[in-house]
């Protein structure tokens, strides 16, 4: 009785255990797949936006952005499904050479995505900061088809080529074979280790580059969009001078408030891109910096949390670089809505006011004249900052 009842307690015991993790198991699947369906759709609704609307195919921006979603679709179809299987169960059931092409094209399509935010922000920059004839210029659709084609062949050189061949295994392939079979049974695991030399390479390039240039382009995109918010209260106060007097007063309040407002609205976006960036992808990329100096001693769930943390902002882009757009967002609400009318885009010309229409970047806006002079120069001066705000909104706080 004695020894059936001690043979019986390690089963009973993992018979608790099991039960125990049951709830967290459902947890970690819902939440997984709910972080990939989102990211399925949102992507393929940008995608489909773009192929259906005839204005938003009229600016360049969006190629990049169409890009972005292709690969963040990718990530979402090719990468997660299976990393989230092995996160459930533990173990890896595919192979040691689908795991090789499955981390492959985890390091390809992710540093595609970080490449094409890069390129984004570089190409509102060239919109923004520089004069309309130097953006033509240094975007043209040859250049552009060129940036996008270096988003995706980057990648590959510090993905396909070197983990296919082995480089980044090269003096820790004994720690490799440890972790394959850590756990003592004859379930596998797919390890991705790297040493030191591929460590700092990747980083740099997938992130560090990037993320510098990232902030460099949103610092400079703030400060023109400031002074452009100033030199268009000055123009509108000079313009309201010439009107009655007795209105100058609460004129100037309102342009006083309207300037703070629009630069408290362009902080909240660029403080929004970037922090969902950074947010998203540092864990990241510092613990794989960090990790080969400490011998390899980051835990294994901060890895998992890390990394999902990552694939995250596949779901994210499309809200923060299609979502918060107006052409966007009527373009997706006709695609739901089944194309009615009320959603489709309105004639430019209005009533009212005499308007005159302003196209910068492939979006047109409406610009009110005013019968002042000044008031007309300044509408082209302030034209590509009108664009910023315009066209991208940042979330409600």
């Amino acid at each position: 009785m004695n020894v059936s009842a001690a043979g019986q307690m390690p089963v009973m015991e993992e018979l608790v255990s099991e039960s125990d993790s049951m709830p967290k198991r459902m947890a970690l699947i819902c939440f997984l797949s709910l972080v990939m369906l989102m990211s399925i759709l949102g992507n393929l609704l940008v995608m489909v936006a773009v192929c259906k609307d005839r204005q938003l195919r009229k600016i360049k921006t969006n190629y990049f952005i169409v890009s972005l979603a292709f690969a963040d679709l990718l990530v979402s179809v090719l990468v997660m499904p299976f990393g989230a299987i092995e996160l459930v169960h533990q173990h890896w059931i595919y192979g040691e050479t689908f795991c090789l092409v499955r981390t492959s094209l985890d390091v390809l399509l992710t540093t595609a995505s970080i490449l094409h935010l890069c390129c984004i922000a570089l190409d509102r920059y060239y919109a923004i900061c520089c004069q309309p004839l130097v953006y033509r210029n240094k975007m043209t659709p040859m250049r552009v088809a060129l940036m996008i084609g270096g988003c995706w062949v980057i990648p590959t050189f510090i993905s396909f080529l070197p983990i296919m061949q082995g480089w980044n295994s090269i003096g820790i392939d004994h720690l490799i074979e440890q972790r394959r079979h850590s756990d003592g049974s004859n379930s596998t695991s797919c390890v991705f280790m790297v040493n030191k030399p591929y460590a700092l390479t990747c980083s740099v390039v997938a992130f560090y580059i990037p993320l510098v240039l990232m902030v460099l382009a949103y610092q400079r995109i703030y400060v023109t969009a400031r002074a452009h918010a100033l030199q268009i209260s000055m123009l509108q106060r000079a313009g309201g001078a010439a009107g009655t007097s007795g209105a100058g007063v609460d004129s100037a309040d309102h342009q006083r408030n309207h300037r703070m407002r629009t630069e408290t609205k362009a902080a909240k976006t660029l403080c929004i891109i970037m922090g969902c960036f950074c947010l998203c992808w540092a864990p990241f990329f510092v613990t794989n910096v960090v990790d080969p100096f400490i011998d390899y001693t980051v835990p294994d769930k901060l890895w998992a949390a890390c990394l999902w943390l990552g694939y995250i902002n596949s779901m994210l882009n499309p809200i923060l670089y299609a979502f918060l757009n107006k052409s966007f967002r009527r373009a997706f609400l006709i695609i739901l809505c089944c194309g009615r009318k009320r959603y489709r885009r309105p004639s430019i010309l209005g009533s009212g006011a005499p308007c005159t229409a302003t196209q910068i970047n492939g979006s047109t806006h409406v610009l009110k004249q005013d019968p002042h002079h000044k008031m007309r120069s300044g509408c082209s001066s302030a034209s590509k900052l009108l664009l910023w705000f315009c066209n991208t909104r940042p979330v409600p706080v």
